[in-house]
């Protein structure tokens, strides 16, 4: 790693052991896990030790491990360097702007090998299907899903190292909870062909149930409070309002849960839901794939040239550019407003 014959940025993620005890010198201690590969098996995985160092120092370091002291390594760790595609050349639901039909998806794009790409290939096959079908393709907004967080981020500002998506990544946390992907994603699923009917009967059944638990709870009252309302106290939860009303408790529990995290975070959701109408409004102005950002005269140079690289599908992807700001947007929307859809430049690299 440090012999100069990988020149790549290693992941961050999960770093090899000596780049974890160049980055972290100070500390004298580090943990490990062995785990066993199978049950027929005698084999260990060393985790938190990879590695590209000579054998003759891996023996070495083993031998200094409490209790793999008389260990045999059965497969060296090795190095590997790998090229990707810039993600910026693909369109939002990953198929390649210059090759029509041509999908891109997995580590190829520069993501990590796991549910990055696995999401990556889910997207890209449905879409390579639909495109089939000559239906309109399907990408998942921000707000709708984490993985329309990580194409969003692919595609608009590419990535110069193993991307990873972490919850840290998406504005939209309070939304994105694994308690509600069925009522986010179930329904548009179904309509793809991604889910069968039982599955979407089983979302219309809960969402039904919720309906119900919502209207007898605005009918409860306690303390001369209704029920609703008394539900969002910090201390009250499902099994104090079965207690106050007997038929709650033909709601279905997971349905009556997902009505208490809708009641109590009400206020919190709602002003997130505020925010993404503002950014959905922006979403919803498209800009044509023709759109010849050169011919606006004003704009700067740099964010032509950004502009006409990524190519971005509506105003709100545009915003999200490194480099562009509020002013070019602004540039941008009135030319749209003007009609202008791809004119001829007449502006020189001088300008900006």
């Amino acid at each position: 790693m440090y012999s100069g014959q990988i020149n790549s940025r290693g992941p961050r993620y999960c770093p090899s052991i000596e780049d974890k005890v160049v980055r972290f010198a100070d500390k004298d201690q580090h943990q490990i896990f062995l785990e066993p590969e199978g049950r027929t098996t005698e084999e260990i995985y060393v985790n938190g030790v990879s590695t590209s160092l000579p054998r003759d120092v891996q023996d070495a370091i083993f031998r200094n491990i409490v209790g793999c002291e008389n260990a045999v390594i059965m497969r060296y760790g090795y190095a590997v360097e790998y090229d990707f595609c810039p993600p910026t050349q693909l369109w939002p639901h990953l198929e390649s702007k210059a090759v029509d039909g041509l999908f891109f998806a997995g580590q190829i794009n520069g993501t990590t090998g796991y549910e990055e790409a696995g999401g990556q290939g889910l997207i890209a096959g449905a879409n390579a299907a639909l495109k089939l079908r000559g239906d309109s393709p399907y990408v998942p907004g921000r707000e709708e899903a984490y993985i329309g967080v990580l194409l969003d981020d692919l595609v608009t500002c590419g990535t110069d190292e193993p991307y990873r998506m972490f919850t840290s990544r998406a504005e939209y946390r309070l939304l994105l909870r694994q308690d509600n992907a069925d009522r986010r994603l179930t329904t548009r699923a179904f309509e793809l062909g991604l889910a069968d009917e039982a599955r979407n009967q089983r979302l219309v059944d809960k969402l039904a149930a919720m309906a119900q638990a919502r209207e007898w709870l605005s009918e409860i009252r306690i303390d001369q409070v209704r029920g609703d309302v008394f539900l969002r106290r910090p201390e009250v939860d499902w099994s104090t309002m079965v207690g106050h009303d007997p038929r709650l408790a033909q709601i279905d529990p997971k349905a009556g849960q997902q009505v208490v995290y809708d009641i109590k975070y009400a206020g919190y959701v709602d002003r997130q839901q505020e925010e993404i109408d503002r950014h959905r409004r922006l979403a919803n102005k498209r800009i044509p794939a023709s759109f010849d950002y050169a011919a606006i005269r004003p704009l700067r140079s740099e964010a032509k040239q950004k502009l006409a690289k990524i190519r971005p599908l509506t105003l709100d992807q545009a915003q999200r550019i490194s480099g562009i700001t509020p002013a070019d947007i602004t540039l941008v929307m009135a030319h749209l407003k003007a009609g202008q859809v791809g004119a001829p430049s007449e502006t020189s690299e001088a300008e900006g």
